[in-house]
């Protein structure tokens, strides 16, 4: 199942937290975190890692990246 974190507008660390959120309530195996800020996509895919998961890929549309993350 695939879940979105819309984080967009908010700085850190609360992007990172509603991933972390996502991550912990364990219904996804792949999350999708949009963020606008260059901080928060490092920090969102530094603790996506460090929790065991993988970052698919980073697309950027505009001022929003849309971070992909993967269980595993």
């Amino acid at each position: 199942m695939v879940k979105t974190v819309d984080a967009r507008g908010l700085s850190c660390p609360q992007p990172v937290l509603m991933t972390l959120d996502e991550i912990k309530a364990g219904t996804a195996d792949e999350i999708i975190v949009m963020v606008d800020s260059d901080t928060s996509k490092e920090n969102v895919s530094r603790a996506a890692t460090s929790k065991g998961w993988t970052v698919a890929g980073i697309s950027a549309q505009g001022d929003v990246y849309n971070i992909t993350i993967k269980k595993g």
